[in-house]
């Protein structure tokens, strides 16, 4: 066996987390970095994982140079960047690799991407971003024989491109895209997630022309970047909430730093409803159950500011120590509940419920097809006496739903699979261990 977590849970969790920096912003910061000619960016904190390290891999392959010169201090030398043709089985691991678009295309003109790869968690289609792509005036055009997207771009972009529905990813490549635009770009409906807002300042502050008005993003174009000072990224808020999950799922205490208020502001509300302190501290928040008990409630997914996708795995696992009935409703992504069989593992009484909202084009922000079925709410019961399981993790954040519970449940539990946790976790194993889990891996 290998590839594993031996967890014994059971034991409550308490104490104090220092958060990693935001894999959701890195990765984007990284590839931006890609845009400046012959300066090395400097970013700071910067997770070591799985997805960053084979980012950095695929860089590296292009002919630029990327490194650690400290623990969480990445440095980016774009300047012998030299091929335009990503490598298909490393950037197949990560959806991140469909970003190389917008540097490619500004140093080369031309660039060959093939499909995106990550967690599969849906069709998370694609068309809404080429066709933003069109509209700025890219040529794109995907060959099925290779699996390769081919990308042409003979002029400065320009243009109005207005997403049907948000999309953070799309969002961010167009920005990246239009930073050397001809006149100006106006992007609307655009998403709203603060590591959009990163991204942003990042450019910004190397001397890009870009105003966010809501959820519309104007960007002037600028003849080159220009890196004045290291850029230090935001704390990943996903894995605040998958502390915060485990521990008060224990009914401990817990302090995350450094966190700012806005990235956390639905969980909040939420942890609010079903019984939980949350206190400002001087550099983050802590947490706390009120009562011997917490209470069950229900909650939607949808794009910031709502309540995160990314949060509902451990959310669910949360609601099975709380009293009553909880549904949780998944309007992102129509394949995002992968986790509930190996839930149920543990003990855990979950049931899939039909929902028919009124009109679910516009009340689902995948791409809704009439003629498909679609399991998008679990309703779960609680509060349950979890034990001990062995599961596999099928995706990164069902697989830390997975390793909640079995801090959770009485006994000893594995937990296969561990790598791809470890694509957006740091240091997951010794930070259990400092809040007084008990894990280890082989």
């Amino acid at each position: 066996m290998e590839d594993a977590f031996i967890i014994r849970g059971g034991k409550k969790l308490s104490g104090e987390i220092t958060l990693s920096g935001a894999k959701n912003a890195s990765l984007k910061l990284i590839i931006a970095s890609l845009l400046f000619d012959n300066q090395r960016i400097i970013l700071e904190n910067t997770p070591q994982i799985n997805d960053v390290i084979e980012l950095i891999y695929l860089i590296n392959k292009l002919g630029a140079k990327v490194r650690f010169i400290e623990k969480n201090i990445l440095e980016i030398d774009p300047l012998s960047l030299s091929g335009n043709k990503l490598d298909m089985l490393h950037a197949s691991k990560i959806r991140v690799s469909f970003m190389f678009f917008a540097p490619l295309l500004y140093k080369f003109g031309r660039c060959f991407i093939p499909n995106p790869g990550g967690c599969r968690i849906g069709a998370r289609p694609i068309d809404r971003i080429i066709e933003g792509m069109k509209a700025l005036g890219v040529k794109v055009e995907y060959f099925s024989d290779t699996g390769y997207y081919h990308a042409v771009l003979n002029q400065k972009p320009k243009g109005f491109y207005r997403f049907e529905k948000p999309t953070h990813t799309g969002t961010e490549l167009l920005i990246m895209l239009s930073v050397f635009c001809q006149d100006k770009v106006v992007l609307e409906n655009c998403a709203l997630e603060p590591e959009i807002d990163i991204l942003i300042d990042f450019l910004n502050q190397s001397g890009a022309n870009i105003r966010r008005i809501k959820d519309r993003i104007e960007i002037e174009g600028v003849e080159k970047l220009n890196f004045n000072r290291p850029f230090k990224i935001i704390s990943d808020r996903n894995e605040a909430v998958t502390y915060i999950c485990a521990v008060l799922g224990t009914f401990g205490k817990i302090k995350v730093k450094p966190i700012e208020e806005e990235a956390l502001f639905s969980f909040h509300q939420k942890l609010k409803e079903i019984g939980v302190l949350v206190n400002k501290d001087v550099d983050g928040f802590v947490y706390s159950p009120s009562t011997l008990s917490l209470k069950s409630t229900d909650v939607e997914t949808s794009p910031h500011p709502g309540f995160m996708t990314d949060w509902q795995p451990n959310w669910a696992v949360l609601m099975t120590q709380a009293l009553g009935e909880s549904l949780i409703i998944e309007r992102v992504f129509e394949n995002r509940f992968t986790y509930v069989e190996e839930l149920k593992k543990f003990g855990a009484k979950i049931e899939f419920k039909e929902i028919k909202p009124k009109d679910p084009e516009k009340y689902f922000f995948f791409n809704y097809d009439k003629e498909k079925k679609y399991p998008q709410a679990i309703k779960v019961y609680g509060p349950i006496k979890l034990h001990n399981a062995v599961v596999t993790i099928s995706d990164l954040r069902a697989g830390a739903s997975l390793a909640v519970a079995a801090l959770l449940a009485k006994g000893e539990s594995v937990v296969n699979g561990v790598s791809m946790l470890k694509r957006g976790y740091e240091n997951f194993r010794e930070k259990i261990k400092s809040l007084g889990g008990e894990i280890s891996e082989i």
